[in-house]
């Protein structure tokens, strides 16, 4: 660990930081940049940093030593994320003290001491910012007042909500009850009550004789309005008696319930368009077998019915899906068992379509560990991740399945040399029927459920999938599995 810090190139990188921002660039981007800066600056072996929601954490950004974490999950009730989320604001932890699957994790690393910081808004935790450092040197104070400096002002980002937060809800803080507001003749508010406050993140003192936060409907209507951060709230209002010409208005968040009915839209929307496609071809071929048999050469029957064939299995992998995603079906209650990764991962190969195998190259070590899962589901990763690879790169480019051991994780990729992945949709690919080229249907065809299938899958699992741009172009996805 480096004497000093360097505080010239902190101050250097933070300059860059804060031109990315002007520019308009935010998120994962910044956040990214914010760690690559500080790791050396700091002398740290790594920096990651966990972002926080009700449900638990998530790495969404790591570098050095800390890159292996990046998607990994913490669940809300995991010993490690309690002593996370509890204590000192900012401390120096002695790795070797953790007490849950993380410490498990770093066994048999050289990492001995995180310093780390959580980043507040209000009291209220949106993420973690850690700093990794090897040796028996505990880092000094002025290595934690850097990191909490750091810290914070990744909570001022997402304080401004610029691109952040990646997954999750966030720290939007859930409407305990209605929110209740009485306004005057000119909107200015004049009562503002606790819920509103929870419900807006507007404060009394930041509320009262100012007008509302957002459009106040015509007496005795309803109106579902979108605010600035993405939820949605439903609000109504009212002539209230009296002398004066107050009026009360009442609100509440029903962001999860547009968020269902959106669900159930696109899903009958991007049910139909995808099921369309195949069968229109299927029935198209099955017609001409049937009306023009006796002209057709032998040539052409075999090709109408190859083609029959081909499609009938695009629609079969389509329904699959598309009630997996439905039902939420998963590995489901059987206990993980230790199998052969590298042997799965052949078979899996195996059952690919011909066109796809023909471009895959499997490089697996002979002394590949076993990992600790569900064996069957692994097919339904390995299919749906080369897939993926398969629809966003040129015909015939090659896709690399990679697998190696690090400490008790045991993992494999799937890269490709495609069009690539921009750093702020790594999250979002994850997403229910999101798609990164979802303006051009015609050229990346697909439901947008494939990575939300895997992810969900390998979490049941208790591993992670993380998404990152493949030097010298391409995409790589990668999961990380326990030992068995």
């Amino acid at each position: 660990m480096p004497e000093r810090i360097d505080f010239p190139a902190l101050l250097t990188g933070h300059t860059i930081i804060i031109e990315m921002i002007n520019s308009g660039e935010a998120g994962l981007p910044v956040l990214s940049q914010l760690l690559r800066m500080a790791q050396p600056a700091l002398g740290a072996t790594g920096m990651a940093f966990v972002e926080f929601g009700p449900t638990g954490g998530r790495v969404i950004a790591a570098t050095g030593a800390a890159v292996w974490a990046l998607g990994r999950p913490l669940a809300v009730d995991d010993p490690d994320t309690v002593c996370l989320l509890n204590g000192p604001r900012v401390r120096n932890v002695l790795v070797g003290r953790l007490n849950g699957k993380l410490a498990a994790e770093l066994a048999g690393s050289d990492l001995r001491w995180m310093v780390v910081s959580r980043a507040e808004i209000g009291g209220h935790t949106v993420g973690s910012l850690h700093a990794l450092y090897p040796g028996d040197d505990e880092p000094d104070a002025e290595r934690q007042g850097v990191v909490g400096y750091l810290a914070s002002c990744v909570a001022h980002m997402y304080g401004d909500q610029t691109g952040l937060p990646v997954h999750g809800d966030g720290p939007v803080v859930a409407a305990l009850a209605d929110g209740l507001a009485v306004v005057d003749r000119d909107g200015h508010v004049r009562l503002w009550n606790p819920a509103a406050a929870q419900v807006t993140g507007r404060p009394v003192d930041q509320a009262l004789s100012r007008p509302l936060p957002f459009p106040l409907p015509p007496s005795g209507q309803v109106r579902d309005h979108r605010m600035p951060d993405g939820r949605w709230l439903r609000i109504t209002s009212g002539e209230l008696p009296g002398p004066g010409t107050l009026r009360v208005v009442t609100f509440r968040d029903i962001t999860d319930q547009q968020r269902r009915d959106h669900d159930r839209e696109l899903f009958v929307a991007v049910t139909s368009h995808e099921l369309r496609t195949p069968v229109t071809v299927i029935k198209g071929y099955a017609d001409t077998l049937t009306d023009h048999w006796d002209s057709l050469t032998e040539g052409d029957r075999r090709q109408a019915a190859r083609v029959i064939g081909q499609r009938a299995n695009e629609l079969a992998r389509l329904v699959d899906r598309l009630l997996s995603s439905a039902a939420e079906a998963g590995p489901g209650d059987d206990p993980p068992t230790p199998f052969d990764l590298g042997e799965a991962l052949r078979a899996a190969v195996l059952d690919l379509p011909t066109e796809l195998r023909h471009r895959l190259a499997l490089h697996l070590p002979v002394d590949l560990p076993k990992a600790l899962g569900h064996r069957p589901s692994l097919a339904t990763v390995v299919t749906e991740l080369t897939t993926n690879a398969g629809k966003y790169s040129p015909p015939e480019s090659p896709i690399e399945i990679t697998a190696s051991v690090d400490g008790q994780l045991v993992a494999f990729r799937v890269s490709d040399r495609g069009i690539g992945i921009r750093p702020e949709h790594v999250e979002r690919a994850f997403d229910r029927f999101w798609q990164g080229e979802s303006g051009d249907r015609r050229g990346y065809p697909g439901a947008g459920l494939g990575l939300y299938l895997v992810r969900r899958i390998v979490e049941q699992q208790n591993g992670w999938v993380s998404l990152r741009p493949r030097t010298g172009g391409g995409t790589v996805a990668e999961v990380r599995l326990p030992r068995g």
